[in-house]
């Protein structure tokens, strides 16, 4: 994230959370619920991955350990990779947490060099942290030293064009529809060389 105080968006979206417990993996539920988290009925899952319907019957049910062949055409069926047919999802339930943010109804939050506008920011416990900002800054020497902080970023041009300074690499200028992606921690500062302010969407990960 960037700004003259760049943590502070970051403190507003994070919150502490407890850790979720180990629980043993049931292959056989788990091959069932990625089954039906595509819509398919066990007939057409075994058409995708080439098996019979009485084998994957049998998987789901615990009622036989599948070779390695038959995992691996499994996982190509579902689109996945065979590790992640013993990677339980991170949490039991779908939230099914939703957010919409209507154009120049985010949180305002203005520094000397840019003029945030969070999104999503009804939204606690978040994973990201999406945001629009106005690039106001036309020198690297507007700002007090590298931006750093925590986690990466994702910066997607709206409109205008920018200079992406990062602490290891060379400045590159970025147009309308370009993005970048970086390790936040890597000191890091943009600024508009367009005539107007630029926009851009940045998207930093809550880590």
């Amino acid at each position: 994230m960037a700004g003259s105080d760049p943590k502070s968006l970051i403190r507003i979206a994070r919150e502490s959370g407890d850790d979720a417990p180990v629980v043993p993996l049931d292959l056989g539920q788990r091959v069932r619920d990625l089954r039906k988290a595509r819509g398919w009925t066990l007939e057409q899952a075994a058409v995708q991955a080439g098996l019979a319907r009485s084998t994957l019957s049998k998987i789901e049910n615990g009622q036989m350990s599948p070779t390695y062949e038959a995992l691996r055409k499994l996982a190509e069926g579902l689109s996945i990779s065979v590790p992640q047919l013993f990677t339980p999802p991170s949490k039991a339930l779908v939230s099914g947490r939703m957010a919409t943010t209507r154009a120049g109804e985010g949180t305002a939050h203005a520094t000397a060099t840019y003029e945030h506008e969070l999104l999503a920011g009804q939204l606690s416990r978040k994973q990201m942290l999406p945001y629009r900002a106005r690039i106001r800054a036309r020198s690297f020497d507007e700002f007090d030293g590298w931006v750093r902080h925590d986690g990466e970023e994702f910066l997607y041009v709206l409109t205008g064009v920018v200079r992406l300074f990062t602490e290891f690499y060379e400045a590159i200028d970025l147009r309308r529809g370009d993005s970048a992606y970086y390790d936040a921690s890597m000191g890091h500062n943009v600024i508009s060389l367009s005539d107007e302010d630029a926009t851009i969407l940045w998207v930093t990960s809550l880590v």
